[in-house]
Order: structure tokens, then sequence, then C-alpha cells
């Protein structure tokens, strides 16, 4: 082929010219493309690409010079439909239009490109088309938003989709073909730059302005629900007409101003904030309200805060009952425990069980139940109420699920070991009095505490079950030794042998027994020590009782005869009316060697109005002094015949004496001072065990490790283990290093 010259070259071209005036005058089925395409290829193959690449950019440009001019002239309502039709008929045009292999050798934006740059600057850039466009878009999506009816809402989506989706494939146009794959074009900076910023800009603004007026004039639910609405429509709104880059950043917007702008003042609305919905138990509003916080995560926290406020002012609230005497430990507890169920059910609906509010819940509760012992002491009086009577008549899976509740606010409990001493007291009372409800709850109870601490927290309450069976069985064997032997006592004992290290220790010196009960714990003594050799038995007459027969005289009437149930301390006194029928405090106390404050306690517990065996001479409801008489009530009379006396407790007693605290509550408040000294002995045990194994151990490891070992029982503080410390380096159990003070190691 011969080259072809310019002017031939020109003349091709004003063919193409004519026929690209034909495209878009819409009479392109009216050309031959199998021609056009030839000369096409023609003046590329004759290095005139340049002319035919130029001449379709300012023919393209003609056109749209015109476009351009037709949508400015166009009125505001019909601005964007205008702009569409005439994007429409862009797009359809350059359908027919092909490139070359020249586009990509000379590395000049690609036809189709081409067009859209060409539409951008010269239609969408044209005057103020622009603002005016973005304008009207902006206020479609306004009207939107203050619609207060569904009706018509969405008309518009088809052209916004249009509008918008053009505003994206302009932003292609600076491609420029380099031989990539086409999906390697830029993102639409056209669509970012001309309106998502503005967009964005407006729609915080617009949400700034309604989240402040909607937070002073709605409750808390009714704000919640409202943002709700809002995130749900601009969601929507992205998947109908926005880009997809868009819906992030647009819904941050609406969790920036409805929820992170307004979080604590919706935590804290003193009338339908989460206080009250925590009080009101309103769950399904304080759901929907975490719910919606979780999009902002940070602000959970603010509800997770007022539910720890909640719990803690409820649990002061408690103890102030408590300590003013309006509840006593009994109702404490059960205070404690409905307020654990409550939380617990609010955690699990309200938070989904989260794990974070699980664990404020837990400290909590920890928080107010561990300010001192009063918790721990509580509990076991609570326990003793509920195994004593309290869950008489209740069935098996009742009786489990109250110890299982018990089991739970024990794991609160710091100070287990103080629960143990308080709960071991309570127990041995029970057991030497048979005043359980039942062996097996008694049993199932000790079983979830080993579960929980482990045998060595239970092995002694263990030890004292086996000495009940045990004693019951010397009981019965001792019933038959009497039966084979020649000697008869006046009266029948029975004794329960306890193993002295199992059982809460005993200081109390035995009092003076009653010469016919004296001979029969005399023939108990001869039988125990020839069954069992090498053994040594110390009495414990505090704790026993006695079952004896009265005879009362009365002025006027027949004898009334009374089997009265009394505890050994009053045995001993009302024995000694047998003799007199008066008798002064320093006459019992010297013939009885009772302790004086149990022997006043058990004397105003026979002067009782509804059980007065004895008339005090004195007035009130103390004792004046020891020179203050007692005289047998020969007109004592009781509608039952076996006739329980019931103890008053010691505060009624003493006359207005200082109790230490304890009738206000101080002293329970204390760690009683056995458990005191257990502790440093368990500390000491410890540091020596781990010392023992490391060889040598840095302060703060050592104190983190025994801190360990001991939470099971107690979590001691590290001034108490620094002084363990201290006094096992005074004993040589320990010493420092001479180059580090705060290395200690163990000496063999």
């Amino acid at each position: 082929h011969s080259p072809m010259d310019p002017t031939a070259a020109r003349s091709v071209w004003s063919q193409l010219a004519g026929a690209v005036d034909e495209i878009h005058n819409r009479n392109a089925s009216l050309l031959s493309f199998e021609e056009l395409y030839r000369n096409a290829y023609n003046l590329v193959l004759h290095r005139h690409g340049s002319l035919l690449y130029d001449g379709v950019c300012e023919k393209i440009t003609q056109h749209l010079m015109n476009v351009a001019e037709e949508v400015h002239s166009a009125e505001e309502g019909f601005l964007l439909q205008s702009l569409q039709i005439a994007w429409e008929h862009h797009r359809t045009r350059y359908s027919d239009v092909y490139g070359s292999d020249f586009v990509v050798q000379s590395k000049r934006r690609p036809i189709y490109n081409l067009g859209l740059y060409l539409f951008q600057t010269v239609v969408w850039e044209y005057k103020d088309v622009k603002d005016r466009c973005v304008r009207s878009v902006l206020d479609m999506i306004a009207a939107e938003r203050n619609a207060t009816s569904v009706e018509n809402l969405h008309q518009h989506d088809g052209l916004l989709k249009s509008v918008l989706g053009m505003l994206l494939e302009l932003g292609y146009s600076t491609g420029m073909s380099s031989g990539n794959d086409q999906n390697m074009q830029p993102k639409s900076s056209v669509y970012e730059r001309d309106f998502e910023a503005i967009f964005l800009a407006t729609t915080q603004e617009y949400f700034r302005v309604e989240s402040l007026e909607c937070v002073s004039s709605s409750s808390v639910p009714a704000y919640v629900q409202k943002a709700e609405q809002r995130l749900k429509e601009e969601q929507f709104r992205s998947s109908r007409y926005l880009a997809s880059t868009s819906c992030s950043p647009l819904l941050s917007i609406v969790e920036t101003e409805f929820i992170d702008r307004h979080a604590k003042t919706l935590v804290d609305n003193p009338v339908s904030g989460v206080a009250t919905m925590l009080r009101d138990d309103r769950l399904t509003d304080l759901k929907q309200m975490y719910e919606l916080f979780q999009r902002v995560p940070p602000t959970v926290e603010f509800i997770r805060a007022t539910l720890s406020s909640s719990v803690k002012q409820s649990g002061e609230g408690l103890i102030n009952d408590y300590e003013r005497g309006a509840a006593d430990a009994g109702t404490f507890v059960r205070g404690v425990l409905t307020l654990r169920e409550k939380y617990s059910t609010i955690v699990e609906t309200s938070f989904s069980s989260e794990k974070k509010a699980q664990k404020k819940l837990k400290e909590s509760l920890e928080r107010f139940l561990n300010v001192d012992s009063r918790a721990a002491h509580c509990l076991a009086i609570y326990v003793d109420e509920s195994l004593r009577s309290g869950l008489r008549g209740a069935t098996e899976a009742e009786i489990n699920d109250q110890l299982t509740k018990v089991i739970t606010v024990f794991r609160y409990l710091q100070d287990k070991d103080v629960f143990e001493a308080f709960y071991k007291q309570y127990l041995a009372k029970r057991l030497l009095s048979n005043k359980s409800v039942s062996e097996d709850a008694e049993k199932n109870m000790v079983a979830l505490l080993k579960a929980e601490c482990g045998y060595q927290f239970t092995s002694k309450l263990e030890g004292m079950f086996n000495d009940m069976r045990i004693s019951k069985d010397t009981r019965e064997a001792f019933k038959a030794y009497k039966q084979t032997s020649l000697t008869r006592t006046k009266v029948d004992i029975e004794v329960d042998v306890l193993t002295t290290g199992y059982w809460p220790s005993q200081t109390v010196a035995p009092c003076l027994l009653p010469a016919a009960v004296s001979d029969a714990q005399s023939d108990f003594l001869k039988y125990y020590l020839k069954t069992h050799t090498g053994r040594k038995l110390q009495w414990q007459t505090s704790t026993g009782n006695a079952d004896i027969r009265g005879s009362f005289q009365p002025d006027k009437g027949s004898l009334r005869r009374h089997e009265l149930c009394v505890s050994t301390y009053q045995m001993c006194i009302l024995v000694l009316f047998n003799d007199q029928d008066t008798l002064s405090l320093k006459d019992i106390r010297e013939a009885t060697n009772i302790p004086e404050e149990e022997l006043q306690r058990h004397l105003i517990s026979l002067c009782t109005p509804k059980h007065r065996i004895l008339k005090k001479a004195s007035r009130g409801k103390g004792i004046s002094g020891d020179k203050d008489t007692f005289t047998y009530n020969n007109n004592y009379s009781s509608k039952l015949k076996r006739v329980k006396i019931p103890l008053v407790s010691m505060k009624d007693c003493m006359s207005g004496k200082n109790l230490g605290g304890e009738a206000n509550g101080g002293a329970k408040n204390a760690i009683p001072a056995p458990v005191e000294e257990d502790r440093r002995h368990l500390v000491e045990a410890s540091i020596v065990r781990i010392m023992k194994a490391r060889k040598s151990l840095h302060h703060n490891d050592l104190i983190a490790e025994v801190s360990r070992q001991l939470s099971v029982r107690f979590v001691p503080s590290p001034p108490f283990i620094k002084q363990r410390i201290e006094s096992l380096i005074e004993r040589e159990y320990l010493e420092r290093d001479d180059r580090d003070r705060r290395l200690y190691k163990y000496m063999a």
C-alpha cells in the first residue's frame, strides 16, 4: 500500500466527522459501520491516528457544549431530569464509537474514558450546573429525612441513583490507557469531591441539630427508638442510590451524633435513664439501649458503670438496714440473694450475658459484701436458720436449690475462713442439740462447700459428723453396759464424745453438777476409759441440755407437774431450789461455778413473763447485783405438759453494760481472734512451702504466690504477708540476699 498523504487523510476524516455528527443526531442506522471502521483503520495504519483522535475529541466537545447549555437553561425542578437525559444519551451514543490500538500505543485516554472526561469538563462543570445539581440532590435527601408520611417517599430513587451513578462513572475518566486491565481504574474522585464530602458535612449538621432537640425533649427509650430508626433509614438510603463506599462514613456520622455525643447524658438521665430502667425492671428498654450503644463500644462502659453503681447502692441499703436493726442477718442475706437474682436476670436479658457486664456485676457484689466480715457472719446465721427450721417441710429439690443459692453468695466472700468459723459454731450447736431439719441437708451443705473450696476446707466439718455417728454408737453401747451392770443411777445420761481438733474450741471451765448427775458422769467415765484406753475426757457442761420434772403447788388449786427442757446451766440452777425457795445471785454463783455472763443470762431466761419459773426481786430486765434474790415460783403454769425454756439474748441480760460494740454489730464485723491466729499460721506455712520449693524468690513474686494459694480461704493483705515474712526471718526460716534486700532465700 502506498502511504496516505495529509490531504487524503483530512478527506477521510471529513467523511468520519460527518458520521460522528449523524451518531449525535441519532441517525446511526443510516451509516455503514464496515466502511467507517475501514476508514478509521486506514488513518491509524498510515500514522494519522492523532488526526482521528483529536478530531473525535473536537466533535464530542462541540456537541457537549450544546448539551451543557440545554442542561444549564433547565428550570430548577427539572434540572436533574435534564442532566439524567443528557447523560443517558451520551452513554448510548458512545456505545457506537470505537477506539484502536493507537490509544494504547500513544498512552492516551481510551475513547470511552475520553467521553467521560469531556462530559465532566464540558457539561458537569459548565457554569453553575454542578452546584445546582448537588444542591438539588441534597434537597431531595433532606425532604426524605423530614417526611412525615411514607407516601411517594421513594419516587426520586431512580433519578438520584442515575445522577450519583453518573458521578461515580465520571470519576474514572482520569484513567490513562497503559495496557492494564480496566478493573484497575482508580476510585471515583468526582463523586467523593463534588458530592460525598458536601453530603456528609450536611448530614452531620442535620443530625447534630436533630439529636440535640431529641435528647432535650424525649425520654431515653423514645430517643433510642429514634436513633435506631435513623440508622435503618440511612443504611437503606445507601443501598438505594448512594455509593457502597458512602455507607460506612454515613452510619459513623449517625452513630457519632446520636450515640457517642449524648451517651453520658442519656445514661445519667434522672427521669428515664439507666438507673431508672434498672430500678423499674424495664429490661426491654435497657436491652434496646445496650444494643444501640454496642455500635460505639466505648459508650457501653457508661451503662456498665451505672449497673455497678446501682448494685453498690442497693447493697449499701441492705447494710444500712442491718446496721440500724431494721433487718436481721437472715433478711440481709435474703436481700443479697434477691439483689443478685435481679441483676443476674438483667445481665442475661438486657446485656445478652455479656462477659464484661457479668464481671462488673461480680465485682460490685464483692465490693459491698467484703467491706468487713459482716456478710460472712450473716451468711452463717442464714444457713443456721435454714438448716435449723427454715427448710423444714421442703422437698429435696427445694433444699438443694436453697443451698446452691447460699454457695452462690459464698463465692463472693473473700473471708471464707470467717464464714467457716461461724458456720462451724452453729453446726456444732445444731448437731449437739439435734436441731437440724435433716442430716442429708447438713451433709449436702458440707459437700457443696467441699466442691467449692476443697477437702481441706471441710475436713473438720466432716470430722464433726463422724464424731456424732461414733457418739451414737457409744451411747447405745453404754446403755447396754448399764443394763448388764449392777450399778443403777438416778438419772439417765447421754454423752457426745467430740474430737478436740474438729469442734470449736471451748475454754469454759465445767460447772458444778448436781450429785445425781455427777454420779452418772462418773459411771460413763469408768466405762469409756475401760473401753478406750489412753484417752482423756474434758467435760463441756456449757453445751449440754437436760429434761427435768418440776412440781408446782399453787396457792390455790391442785398440784401441777411439767417436764422442763432446759440447758445444763439452767438445770444446775433449778435443782438448787429443791433445798431452798429463795437464793441470791451470789449463792447461786458459788453453788454452780457458772461464768458470770452465762449465769445472768440463764437466770433471766427463767424469769421471763412467759416462763417465770423463778421470781426476781429487782425490777427491770437486768440483775441489780450479788444481793438480788430469786424465789421459786410455785404458781407457775403452762398449757403444755412439756415446756422448752428458751434463752434470752446476751444484750437483754447485761442491764445496759457495754458489750464491746457487739450490741450494734461492731464486734461481729471484726475478724474473730481464732481466725486471725489461724491466718498467721496459714500464711507462714504457705511462705515456707513456697520458699522450700523455690529456694529464692523476689518480694513481689512471693506476695503474689502466697495470695494465689490462700485465695480459696481468704485474701491476705500485702502488709499482713510482709509481717509474717519478717517473723520468719527473725526465726531464721528465711534470710535476705546481701546484694538485693527484696530477694528472700530459704534457710534449710
